[in-house]
């Protein structure tokens, strides 16, 4: 059950840079500071409850890995952000370095 928190941490840890990114627009700038704090809540308590079973390193870089590919594909496919050959393959590293991890564990 502890690597369903810890995915489930990675993937609410994606809502809060866009929270950020909505609150950078005047019309949605209180509700994209309250989807931040919102999400980066529920991210901080499942990833607490993965650190019960899963060593902290390995917790902290799956959980960010996680965030870094989801925000990454959100920023691509949501907010126009530039895409590359290159930003693609930094992108698969990371993931290949976070399935290294679980199957290292």
């Amino acid at each position: 059950m502890s690597w369903v928190y810890l995915v489930l941490a990675g993937l609410f840890e994606v809502g809060w840079p866009v929270g950020l990114k909505m609150s950078q627009e005047p019309q949605t700038r209180w509700s994209g500071i309250a989807v931040a704090v919102g999400f980066m809540v529920v991210s901080g308590f499942m990833l607490w409850l993965a650190q019960r079973q899963i060593p902290m390193g390995t917790a902290y870089a799956v959980w960010t890995g996680i965030g870094a590919a989801g925000t990454f594909a959100v920023g691509v496919l949501h907010y126009g952000d530039p895409s590359s050959f290159l930003r693609y393959l930094g992108v698969a590293l990371i993931i290949a370095g976070v399935v290294t991890l679980k199957i290292a564990y």
